[in-house]
């Protein structure tokens, strides 16, 4: 991919207390797609539980929005997978 790609971050809501909604807390470690020069943008979909990663249209990577955990991202070996996808 290119060294400054757009990067579409597709999340779905998910169930956290018991009320299911589009939340934003465990995709904070995705910010080290920024720190390495991309640019993101959130975008909310219907899809329960699932983050997706677009990059010119073509889905790089894809996981259980549950799998992330919350923090800068450089201990959460999904968040570096995700990455390394980018």
């Amino acid at each position: 991919m290119p060294s400054s790609a757009q990067v579409t971050i597709c999340y779905g809501p998910y169930e956290s207390s018991g009320v299911v909604q589009h939340r934003t807390f465990r995709l904070q470690g995705l910010r080290a797609l920024t720190v390495r020069g991309h640019q993101c943008i959130l975008k909310e979909t219907q899809e329960w539980n699932t983050v997706e990663l677009v990059v010119n249209g073509e889905l790089v990577f894809t996981c259980h929005i549950k799998q992330l955990e919350f923090g800068d991202g450089k201990l959460d070996p999904v968040c570096k997978e995700a990455v390394a996808a980018v």
